[in-house]
């Protein structure tokens, strides 16, 4: 049976895009709480994590399930999958970061981490932004912008993270489980930078 919608089934995409994009701003703000208040509450946070991550694999089958049954499409269809899958990676890679954070036990979060986990929740907020514009492709190149200036931040400060870890002589094991720390907050931010680079992409075609 066809799913009944209020909203007309052309803005009920960017509807979706819109929630999917605003479910990775909650996720990463879970995920600086996770290493703000860390140790305190991880375990319950780590769990409202996990229900966002579902959350967005929800949105992604329903943007695939819409476009399944669309034969019109606000624009490229194709342009469209890659949007739904760009962000549902976002939400992917701050489950995956986080997942880690806890799972390795780590007793004291570095301040670099809790920096890079700053830097994809400003990220998420600026992609929320452009995403925003989206319907009636108005221009967001000040967000895409702004997003790729956090993407360069972020990188540094990854940079810099992994490089202190084997300039400070810590434990080797520790060495290990920080470095893929850092690595997974470092590929969130490069997915939200993906996700711009589809917008960008979206935006071009459809000027």
């Amino acid at each position: 049976m066809a799913r009944f919608s209020l909203i007309p089934q052309k803005r009920e995409f960017f509807h979706l895009y819109d929630r999917a994009a605003a479910n990775t701003v909650a996720i990463s703000a879970l995920l600086v709480d996770l290493l703000d208040a860390f140790p305190e509450g991880a375990e319950e946070t780590l769990r409202d994590v996990k229900d966002l991550e579902h959350e967005g694999d929800r949105l992604t089958h329903d943007l695939v399930d819409l476009l399944n049954r669309t034969f019109v499409t606000p624009f490229d269809r194709d342009d469209m999958y890659r949007l739904a899958g760009a962000l549902d990676d976002v939400s992917d890679h701050v489950d995956s970061a986080a997942g880690k954070i806890v799972g390795f036990r780590i007793s004291e979060i570095r301040e670099p981490a809790l920096r890079q986990a700053r830097v994809i929740h400003r990220a998420a907020g600026k992609l929320h932004e452009a995403v925003q514009q989206l319907e009636g492709f108005k221009d967001s190149r000040r967000q895409l912008i702004e997003l790729r200036e956090l993407e360069d931040e972020g990188d540094r400060i990854a940079h810099e993270a992994i490089s202190g870890l084997f300039a400070d002589g810590a434990d080797p094991l520790l060495v290990i489980r920080w470095k893929d720390i850092h690595e997974r907050l470092e590929e969130a931010v490069d997915a939200c930078e993906n996700a711009a680079d589809v917008l960008e992409a979206i935006q071009v075609r459809n000027r």
